[in-house]
């Protein structure tokens, strides 16, 4: 029987799979080796010359774990105490318990309509540029610092107000003012 060319290309994927019931070992990991620990002399064979001196008046780690050796087994267990079991609800009563009454980022609304007013905001502006200008005295250098973050709120409200965020206008001028009755007193 003669096994032609075609044919052996059928067969060569199933003959380098090998066999389909072998199966296959990965190698586990290297693991560091166990610690040993020497048993420790009974307490008869220890010198009293071998051991270190007492030291009096400081607190150490190892006087420290010494004292609770000592006092763990004159001391009694906790007492155990059993786990919670939960009571498993239906997902219906889950997500209706779970859903908060109120929005995780609050209420949204669409602006304070009792809020300051475009001409208003424009008048605060003005007036805080103007008490500003006013000042004749000579400023120091944190003074000065305060001057430009007070022009700079200023310029950032009129943006705000040209943009149509009165509330942002709103509060970047409220900013200025205090930071100017800041510097007059």
């Amino acid at each position: 029987m003669r096994v032609s060319a075609k044919d052996f290309l059928w067969l060569l994927p199933l003959l380098l799979m090998g066999c389909s019931h072998r199966s296959h070992t990965v190698a586990a990991p290297a693991l560091a080796p166990p610690i040993a620990e020497a048993p420790l002399p009974p307490a008869d064979t220890v010198s009293k010359a071998s051991l270190p001196p007492p030291v009096i008046g400081t607190d150490t780690p190892t006087a420290k774990a010494e004292t609770t050796a000592e006092q763990a087994p004159s001391e009694p267990a906790p007492p155990v105490k059993k786990p919670v079991k939960h009571i498993h609800k239906p997902a219906a009563e889950q997500a209706a318990a779970s859903e908060p009454e109120v929005s995780a980022i609050g209420q949204l609304s669409t602006g304070n309509p009792d809020g300051p007013t475009g001409e208003k905001i424009e008048a605060s502006i003005k007036g805080t540029e103007k008490n500003l200008n006013e000042i004749t005295r000579p400023l120091s250098v944190a003074e000065q610092r305060t001057a430009a973050q007070i022009r700079e709120f200023l310029k950032e409200a009129r943006q705000a107000l040209a943009t149509g965020d009165t509330d942002g206008a709103g509060t970047l001028a409220k900013k200025a003012q205090v930071l100017l009755s800041e510097l007059n007193s």
